[in-house]
């Protein structure tokens, strides 16, 4: 009962503040300067933090070229990058009997006129992401297995924000070889001190005839009330697809707010689309090899349970047991 006699006080004022002497009040308007100025340090942390990104960003670069070309099939993976990847794998746990240890790849060779890279490398690594795969449609997956390579790069200068780059070879549903999303960041930060994001924006498909994944077209009759006579018509309807992704929806803006909309709907789609973003510039990208065998699915199962746990913390606040 107390508990919820506390909860519906919050962001109620409880008349404490307000009868406070004027010469107790100018203390506290004091300390809110003080908190204007730690908004001007927390800012400038912010900043400090986006320059060391950008930094290690060009370090990180020359390994994701490599990735890209072991993928690609351009080249093979050195004897020393095999022995580090098989020694990164903490050995079986909870075995009945101990097995024997697996040869080491280390030496194979590719036979002749094998396959090169590792195919659908992207498309695997992207429905092994919760969120991602419930994006990805039976009618996405072919144009996916053409994804050779996700990229991130920071915006130029002092503008905060990233973009992501989608690299795809020739395929039979549209003629881009290079699909950009660009997430902008506004100039202040938020009351947690993180940056806040303000809008994204994405490229344009130019989608084959009849390819575009993010439409049906619908057949359907029409009679005529005079003539009798009826004809077909066909319209383009939207449906679900991951390519839906390069199409962000857009914030409100201050003259839309006398406009009847759902948007309690549109922030939800507006922190999905945000989240996947964040996701695949922290997560998927530094971590692809993770995502593509699956041991990142362990990493993300703990995150979850470690929420739920928190939650439950919370509910237990004031109980009596």
């Amino acid at each position: 009962m107390m508990q919820s006699k506390l909860s519906g006080l919050v962001g109620r004022s409880s008349g404490y503040i307000e009868s406070l002497p004027d010469h107790i009040k100018r203390r506290v308007e004091g300390l809110k300067g003080l908190q204007v100025d730690h908004a001007k340090v927390e800012a400038d942390f912010q900043k400090e933090i986006l320059e060391l990104e950008k930094k290690y960003a060009e370090r990180y670069r020359p390994l994701y070229t490599r990735r890209a070309e072991i993928i690609a099939g351009s080249v093979e993976p050195s004897f020393e990058e095999v022995k580090k990847g098989e020694e990164s794998d903490p050995p079986e746990e909870d075995e009945d009997e101990p097995k024997e240890p697996k040869a080491s790849l280390a030496d194979a060779q590719a036979p002749a006129n094998s396959e090169k890279g590792i195919p659908e490398f992207w498309l695997t690594a992207l429905k092994n992401h919760v969120a991602l795969s419930e994006l990805i449609t039976e009618r996405d997956e072919d144009a996916l297995k053409a994804l050779s390579d996700i990229r991130m790069s920071y915006l130029p200068g002092t503008q905060a924000g990233f973009k992501l780059e989608f690299h795809f070879g020739s395929n039979e549903f549209f003629t881009n070889t290079l699909l950009t999303k660009t997430y902008y960041y506004q100039d202040e930060v938020g009351y947690s001190g993180d940056l806040v994001y303000d809008h994204a924006e994405g490229d344009k498909i130019e989608w084959k005839e009849d390819k575009d994944l993010t439409h049906k077209i619908e057949t359907k009759k029409q009679r005529n009330k005079n003539t009798n006579q009826t004809r077909t018509v066909k319209r383009s309807v939207p449906v679900e697809s991951f390519f839906n992704f390069f199409s962000p929806p857009k914030p409100p803006k201050d003259d839309d707010a006398d406009e009847e909309a759902d948007f309690d709907e549109l922030d939800e789609r507006l922190e999905l689309d945000y989240q996947v973003g964040e996701d695949l510039k922290d997560r998927i990208i530094p971590h692809a090899v993770d995502f593509f065998t699956g041991k990142a699915l362990a990493y993300e199962d703990d995150l979850l349970d470690d929420e739920e746990f928190d939650e439950d913390d919370e509910d237990d606040v004031g109980s009596d047991e």
